[in-house]
């Protein structure tokens, strides 16, 4: 759990970076991550064939690029995710460990104010990137704790964990701002709200020659919320009318799992536009663009809302089980990697700020411990190994630790581990504990190791 290097592949991101004829040998790759909200595992029909819900954009762009297998989100919940992601550091290191509560939370302090993040970075590489937000924020909007205040450009999004997809509410307040003023979009669809701002700064940074990083986390397909309606209205998944014809559906369908597809075909829509941006700037092929899912979909009980699917995995959301943890990403950086390959290396979010390290050729400093590792030897077949010895997760009473293709998993501390090997069990269907407690004793080791070094 030392800081990540750049000097672990120099000479294979030498090669990578190496700019392409006509281009400036000071041109570093543009950076676009994209993030869905609780998106299922088994939403995508790149990862499940039989998912009833029509994703094209999202299929294609992993036939372009490389389909992650075993990718973990470092938190099973959507604010202490996007912390991890973009400090490069889990939970008990950041100090963000559980879900922004209420206005109160959202509009508090939130992510320590002294922790860095991605934007910060990017804005001292040697050559400086333009960077934008536009989505959902969700770690804190207190003066100081605002987008624009902690190193991006521009930023348009809601502060808060959900919005009602065309009013913008949360919780009774209209939660949408452009840079730090609130901002008035009322009747527009959130999820091409936040593509047409992506495609704004993509389009003028990209015409402007400069580099740029583009952030934008998606509020969909997050879960429609009683306290975002207004009084007597139901909450319902909401997606425009030519998402509900595209899947076979009228507007007025009441089966929430269809609806839900429509609002998921939404996504890739938006996500499609997006990624023609690139293409119509003419920046595409020396764009790196990563999408995952912030955590697996919810399976909460008696809510009539759990329709996504996490199959073949355990469980969900704000759990330890791989259904909570083990998210759909995908990756393309043209002619770097492969197109159509399959990542099964064990890589996670806090990856991505050590891949933005190497991506921008600048160097984390020593003073900060990061859990994430530089992820783009794994990614382009340049190293296929892990960077990493064992993975750490703790949620609330939930923990797990995997090593390799093992994994110890228990829902309360007082609890005995137990262990599944993923390799051969990814839905966590047979506990191995008893007859290897060798094996447990290892993995408890490593996790005890973990916890030592908070």
């Amino acid at each position: 759990m030392t800081r990540p290097t750049l000097f672990f592949a120099a000479a294979t991101l030498a090669f990578l970076l190496a700019p392409k004829p006509g281009a400036s040998a000071d041109s570093p790759p543009n950076i676009l991550i994209v993030t869905a909200d609780n998106l299922g595992y088994g939403d995508l029909r790149c990862y499940r064939p039989e998912s009833p819900i029509p994703t094209p954009n999202l299929d294609a762009f992993a036939a372009s690029g490389a389909r992650l297998t075993d990718f973990y989100t470092a938190s099973p919940t959507c604010t202490v995710s996007r912390a991890c992601l973009l400090t490069g550091r889990i939970p008990e290191r950041h100090g963000l460990k559980q879900q922004l509560p209420g206005i109160a939370g959202n509009y508090g302090v939130g992510l320590n104010p002294a922790e860095k993040i991605i934007p910060a970075y990017l804005k001292r590489a040697p050559v400086p990137y333009a960077t934008g937000c536009f989505g959902k924020w969700n770690i804190g909007f207190a003066p100081g704790s605002r987008p624009t205040e902690r190193g991006f450009d521009e930023f348009l999004g809601h502060a808060s964990g959900n919005i009602d997809y065309r009013t913008h509410v949360y919780d009774g307040k209209h939660d949408l701002f452009r840079g730090t003023e609130e901002f008035d979009a009322t009747g527009q669809y959130s999820t091409d709200l936040f593509a047409d701002a992506a495609i704004g700064f993509v389009s003028r940074h990209s015409a402007a020659g400069r580099p740029w990083f583009c952030y934008l986390p998606f509020n969909a397909p997050h879960f429609p919320n009683k306290k975002n309606k207004a009084p007597g209205v139901e909450p319902v998944w909401q997606a425009p009318d030519r998402a509900f014809a595209a899947c076979g559906l009228s507007p007025d369908e009441t089966d929430p799992a269809k609806r839900y597809a429509a609002v998921v075909w939404a996504l890739d829509e938006a996500f499609g536009r997006v990624l023609a941006a690139l293409d119509k700037a003419g920046v595409a092929d020396n764009t790196f663009v990563f999408f995952y899912a912030d955590n697996g979909a919810f399976m909460l009980k008696d809510r009539g809302l759990e329709v996504a699917s996490n199959a073949p995995l355990r469980d969900g959301g704000v759990t330890c089980w791989e259904g909570g943890l083990r998210v759909a990403a995908l990756a393309r950086w043209p002619g770097k990697i492969r197109a159509g390959s399959v990542v099964t290396t064990p890589l996670w979010s806090p990856d991505l700020l050590p891949a933005c390290a190497a991506l921008a050729t600048f160097n984390l400093p020593d003073s900060v411990v990061f859990d994430g590792r530089d992820p783009l030897p794994a990614l382009t077949g340049a190293d296929p190994k892990s960077p990493h010895a064992s993975l750490f997760f703790q949620y609330g009473r939930h923990a797990a630790l995997r090593a390799g293709d093992w994994k110890i998993v228990r829902e309360k501390p007082a609890e005995p581990w137990q262990l599944f090997d993923l390799g051969r069990d990814a839905g966590e269907s047979r506990d191995r504990a008893a007859e290897n407690p060798e094996k447990v004793a290892e993995l408890e080791g490593l996790f005890d190791k973990w916890r030592s070094s908070f």
